[in-house]
């Protein structure tokens, strides 16, 4: 623990704010500004009034600089006498008038660089951030345009999956390509499904009905394009998708059916 209103009124904090300690210094007193709320505000409001001073200070402010030889110039001769002499006075005002504005010169610069650097790394990070927006809208374009590929193979055979009971108006398309056992689920047409639930592809045999599963449509939310790509192996007669719990089940849930269709002969 430490005498927080000691410290600040110790001068550290000015000297911090100007650059003036060491670095073993400058690390102590950041240390106490994340462990003391009112050290870190005393911080920023010295940086505050050194940055209103700076930007009076700035290039093409003249005030300040007339107000000092104004009161050089108005000074009181017999008292300017009694301290030594005019010349010796005006040297000490013109000298710490000199050293003033330098200091407030520097400390204005200090910060315009320093904002000027804060805009540069935005930027850059503003550039990267974008770089990166590009490639994934390049790879998303490369993706679509080899699943556009996939499907419109002369080997794909396109299934259409009408709504059942459950849900009449749902659909969705099936694209299987049976000599790579490759099969794509175009699932847009199916509503998001409640928390906990999964929809399941289920590859059929219509004679006796068997039923295999193919896979889950998982993650279906945040899926932009709706298509997801599974395998199926199977010698199949139809396609169902039902509607499951989370993990898939090991038979269909047919009151839950909510689209189905049959292979094409």
């Amino acid at each position: 623990m430490i005498d927080v209103k000691a410290y600040i009124e110790s001068g550290i904090l000015e000297l911090y704010v100007a650059g003036q300690l060491s670095e073993e210094q400058n690390l102590e007193v950041a240390r106490y500004a994340q462990e003391y709320p009112e050290i870190k505000a005393e911080i920023i409001e010295i940086e505050k009034a050194i940055l209103a001073l700076s930007r009076e200070a700035a290039p093409g402010f003249k005030p300040s600089f007339d107000k000092i030889s104004q009161s050089l110039s108005e000074g009181d001769d017999n008292n300017v006498r009694s301290i030594g002499g005019s010349r010796i006075l005006r040297r000490e005002y013109l000298g710490w008038a000199a050293s003033f504005l330098l200091a407030i010169g520097t400390t204005y610069l200090y910060f315009q660089n320093r904002e000027l650097s804060d805009r540069v790394k935005g930027a850059e990070t503003e550039i990267l951030m974008m770089e990166e927006q590009i490639a994934e809208a390049e790879n998303s374009l490369e993706n679509s345009e080899r699943l556009l590929n996939t499907i419109r193979d002369k080997n794909v055979v396109v299934v259409a999956l009408g709504g059942q009971t459950v849900s009449p108006e749902s659909y969705a398309k099936a694209y299987w390509n049976k000599e790579e056992s490759q099969l794509f689920i175009d699932a847009k047409g199916l509503p998001e499904p409640p928390e906990g639930m999964t929809y399941q592809v289920w590859s059929l045999k219509l004679d006796p009905l068997s039923p295999t599963s193919v896979g889950l449509l998982e993650d279906f939310a945040n899926d932009d394009n709706g298509i997801f790509a599974l395998s199926n192996p199977n010698d199949s007669q139809a396609f169902g998708i039902t509607l499951e719990p989370e993990g898939g089940s090991e038979f269909p849930t047919l009151e839950q059916l909510y689209v189905l269709g049959k292979v094409s002969s």
